[in-house]
């Protein structure tokens, strides 16, 4: 390993940056965590659904899987090690959270609208529906914003 290189320094290995990974593996890595991360989602959302209500289940659901998504994201399929960058990445990772945030809102207003008592399934699926509509923007927004490789400071 290189000085400057790999564990500990927050920087990536030889190939650095997005472009220079393997779209493909990046894809195959990104769809692996994102299983888990709507998992713990929706599991905490049907958790807490009776309880906190369907937007306030919603919202929690999603800070916390958000943060755990990007932390698995940044060091699985980016390749990122150490804490350089570690703070803005999850700052814009929120940011990023909001567009899906702001759909599965809607979609529960709607759902409310046509249900008023929906059942906790009917909610989850329809979050699901929302989060799926939203992937393509977050890995996208990953890929060329998030994590990027950052210029040098001059």
């Amino acid at each position: 390993m290189r000085p400057g290189e790999g564990r500990g320094t927050g920087r990536r290995g030889p190939a650095a940056g997005p472009a220079a990974t393997p779209l493909g593996g990046q894809l195959l890595r990104f769809a692996a965590i994102g299983a888990g991360s709507t998992g713990l989602n929706l599991g905490l959302l049907a958790a807490k659904h009776e309880p906190l209500g369907a937007q306030t289940a919603n919202i929690v659901a999603l800070a916390l899987s958000t943060v755990v998504n990007t932390a698995a994201n940044r060091t699985w399929t980016f390749r990122l090690r150490g804490g350089e960058g570690m703070a803005r990445q999850h700052a814009q990772s929120m940011l990023v959270c909001a567009l899906t945030w702001a759909l599965s809102s809607a979609a529960l207003a709607l759902l409310a609208f046509f249900s008023p008592q929906p059942s906790t399934t009917a909610t989850v699926a329809v979050v699901a529906v929302a989060n799926a509509v939203s992937t393509v923007a977050r890995f996208t927004a990953m890929r060329a914003w998030i994590f990027r490789p950052q210029s040098p400071q001059t």
